[in-house]
């Protein structure tokens, strides 16, 4: 299957939601506030309850509008049960050439995490159609700075860990194609009316960032 390059969907939004331990029961609620503030990338971690069950529902409900798939995906064997859970993207926290692989055999977007120049260029080697910068706390704007003037200019930086809507900012000027949004976006057994109203500050500070002419 040929898909759209994931900037592209940076592009309609960059903000990727990271919904970590939240329940099958939950999921659609959320996923709802979540579309209507705009987002269009929701990640939900396997170390979740019933994480793939999860994924089906939001799959189901909002694969036709938002790209739904799996992060804390550390096993390439992981990958097919993804895939066959109708998940589109699989995020990892680490470096790993299999398990970048195994998501392009299965024609599944892969970002994976990095945190050294040495892992970024071996994970643009092995495929992948974004790179997550983790943990964004260890790694401040200034080391995004140095390391977007060396990796290529078209390849996706999402900063992941830490990130609020008061430091959007500063990792936007240092080159950020978009960021991933964990506990500041959600809290397990959070409600969706909760992560509606985080997600709109976010949505805020987002449309307040400078405009790119691509």
């Amino acid at each position: 299957m040929t898909r759209k390059p994931f900037s592209l969907w940076l592009r309609r939004f960059p903000l990727v939601a990271i919904l970590r331990g939240i329940r099958p029961s939950e999921v659609l609620a959320v996923g709802e506030a979540l579309a209507e503030t705009g987002f269009c990338i929701i990640e939900v971690p396997l170390n979740s309850p019933e994480p793939y069950a999860s994924i089906v529902k939001l799959s189901k409900q909002f694969g036709s509008q938002l790209l739904v798939g799996a992060g804390t995906v550390t096993d390439w064997m992981q990958v097919t049960r993804v895939a066959d859970a109708g998940g589109s993207v699989v995020v990892m926290p680490h470096s790993d050439e299999r398990v970048v692989e195994a998501a392009k055999r299965q024609s599944l977007y892969a970002v994976p995490g990095f945190a050294t120049p040495t892992e970024a260029l071996r994970m643009i080697d092995a495929g992948a159609d974004a790179l997550k910068l983790f943990p964004a706390e260890a790694n401040p704007p200034k080391v995004l700075k140095a390391l977007r003037a060396v990796l290529p200019s078209d390849m996706p930086i999402l900063p992941v860990g830490g990130i609020t809507p008061k430091n959007l900012r500063e990792y936007w000027d240092a080159g950020a194609a978009g960021f991933g949004l964990g506990s500041a976006l959600y809290k397990a057994g959070a409600t969706a009316a909760e992560v509606g109203e985080a997600a709109a500050d976010f949505r805020f500070a987002l449309d307040a960032l400078p405009k790119r002419s691509s």
